[in-house]
């Protein structure tokens, strides 16, 4: 009969790729996509440079799937928080909160999605052009049922979307700047929050 890995074989080998993708997002994180290594991202997840070399041919290829997966991660966090809520303040609020909970605990995914790799692995455009669509899309969902209810003004929604998130990007990567993040993320939910709805001209209560 054919060779069938054992669900122990299995649950070790899920256990080194995940540990060595965990090591490599914090690896492009504090040395940038040029300077990490291959030999870098073994080192620091404790496992043999072949295990590397048995799950991805380059680090190209490892980077731009960290980047599908980082992606997903943060694309699923926002929507399930937005989902959660009824009001489009709560809506809002929530779903700053989920980015902003992500950037101050774990800063190198936010890292990976906003700064790492872009202009340095060509084959990450497409990549990142689509998550960025996707992302718009999750923010225009509560923007387009508040439209619905005229609670805010007539816009393309599309656009405020886009707009938005950029605006939210720029406020994380300044906030990860500070000494203690942690420290000012309650803040800069708050006044992210009362700037989106100032800017789609939310006229509920």
């Amino acid at each position: 009969m054919p060779y069938q890995s054992s669900d122990s074989t299995r649950q070790k080998k899920d256990a080194k790729r995940t540990a060595m993708m965990q090591a490599a997002v914090r690896v492009f994180a504090q040395k940038g996509y040029y300077a990490a290594t291959i030999r870098d991202i073994v080192a620091e997840a404790s496992v043999a440079i072949g295990t590397f070399y048995f799950y991805f041919p380059d680090k190209e290829t490892l980077f731009v799937h960290l980047y599908e997966e980082t992606a997903d991660f943060l694309i699923q966090a926002i929507r399930q928080a937005i989902n959660s809520r009824a009001t489009l303040p709560q809506q809002v609020q929530a779903g700053i909160q989920a980015y902003v909970n992500i950037a101050v605990y774990e800063p190198a995914v936010v890292q990976l999605l906003l700064v790492g790799g872009i202009g340095a692995v060509p084959s990450l455009t497409a990549k990142r052009a689509e998550f960025r669509e996707r992302l718009a899309q999750v923010w225009q969902r509560p923007l387009a049922q508040a439209e619905s209810q005229n609670l805010i003004a007539r816009q393309n929604i599309q656009r405020t979307a886009e707009a938005l998130i950029g605006g939210f990007d720029e406020v994380v990567l300044n906030l990860l700047a500070y000494p203690e993040p942690g420290v000012e993320a309650g803040t800069a939910v708050h006044e992210l929050t009362q700037f989106t709805l100032r800017a789609v001209a939310y006229t509920g209560s």
